[in-house]
Order: C-alpha cells, then structure tokens, then sequence
C-alpha cells in the first residue's frame, strides 16, 4: 500500500472524509526555534492533503500529516478549511519547479515538493477542488503554469478519455448494428432464394406429374 492510500485510510477514511490529493513537502525555509528543543522525535516526513468530507453539504479541508522515522503510522497535524486558503503561489509559471506557497488567514508556509510533476498533480486537484466546492472566498493562484490550472490537467485528461471511450464504444455498436443490418439483409435475401426455389420446384413437379 502507497503512503497517500496509507493515509487516506488511516486518517481520513475514520472520519468519514476521503482523501482527493497529496504532495510529499519540505520546509525551504526551517522555522526558527529560540530554545533548544529537547526530547524531539527525530526526522520525519510531510505530507500536505486535500480531503472532502462525504457528509452533505460537503466540507474541504487542507491537512497537514506527518510520518516520524521509524514508525508506520501517521500524524494528523495542522488542518485548515478550503476557505481560509487565500492563495496559491507556484513561484515559476515558465519552468517545471517543485517549490510553492501557500498562504492562510493564520499562516504562510513556503514548500518544496518531492517532485515538480507530484506538485503539478496537487495543483490540478487543488484548483479544481477551489472550483467546485467555493463560491465566495476562492483563493489566487499566482505563477502557476497554465497546465497547472488550464485546460490540461489530469482531471480534464480524464474527462477527455472518458468521452473518447463513449465515442469508440458509440462506434463500435454502430457498426456492430451496420453488420447485423446486412446480415439480416442477405438472410432475407436467402429466405427469398429458398421461398422461390421450393415454388419452382413445386411448380416443376406438378407438370410432370400431370
């Protein structure tokens, strides 16, 4: 099983939510701490989740999870609601580049995901997300690549692949329809044949019975 399927059912699934999206992160900039912090729990690794709640009227969320070194298990950390997301920065709109920003009404955090593909991917979902389940409050998406937050992202792949399967299988039955047609056509056709054979014959053999 994958870290995100992990997550989504070690985290999310409980709580009745599902789990859309995730981006591996880490910090670019470490926070800076004014003590020495004693009794730590060693490195661990970030994740950044978009989830949905299965409950009508649906609520979105952005949560952050963390997975300390030698465990299995993770750690649900801060967690915002979609609307307090006020904007989105992808620092490049002309190179693939896995850093990003994401700005909050309480908070600002400057990432670097695992990769630029794996943060191309989160930001597909994460616009898409803004657009369906906002309406007043939607956060800027700055810099982004338009394949970010266009007409290219996976979710309309899909879409396009989806419809190019209706239209093939739509084709199939046509000329699977087309064939059964002239099969039909030509089995009249030799009912015809017979039909007019067994006159003939019949006709034949009344003349030479008489």
């Amino acid at each position: 099983m994958s870290a995100k399927s992990a997550i989504n059912k070690e985290i999310f699934a409980p709580h009745d939510e599902r789990m859309l999206g995730a981006v591996q992160v880490k910090r670019r900039t470490k926070k800076k701490i004014p003590f020495l912090a004693t009794g730590g729990q060693g490195e661990y690794l970030t994740y950044i989740c978009l989830s949905v709640t299965n409950k009508k009227p649906a609520q979105a969320y952005i949560t952050k999870i963390k997975q300390f070194e030698g465990s299995t298990s993770f750690v649900r950390r801060s967690q915002w609601m979609l609307e307090q997301l006020r904007q989105v920065n992808g620092l490049d709109p002309h190179r693939d580049s896995p850093e990003f920003d994401l700005l909050f009404e309480n908070a600002f955090d400057q990432w670097v995901a695992s990769t630029a593909s794996e943060k191309c991917t989160f930001f597909q979902i994460l616009h898409h997300t803004c657009q369906r389940y906002l309406t007043d409050k939607k956060p800027e998406f700055i810099n982004c690549q338009s394949k970010a937050i266009g007409g290219n992202s996976i979710l309309h792949s899909a879409a396009d692949s989806v419809t190019s399967a209706v239209q093939k299988a739509s084709q199939a039955l046509n000329e699977r329809g087309e064939r059964l047609s002239r099969t039909e056509e030509k089995t009249e056709d030799m009912k015809n044949s017979a039909q007019q054979f067994a006159e003939t014959a019949h006709k034949l053999a009344m003349k030479h019975k008489c």
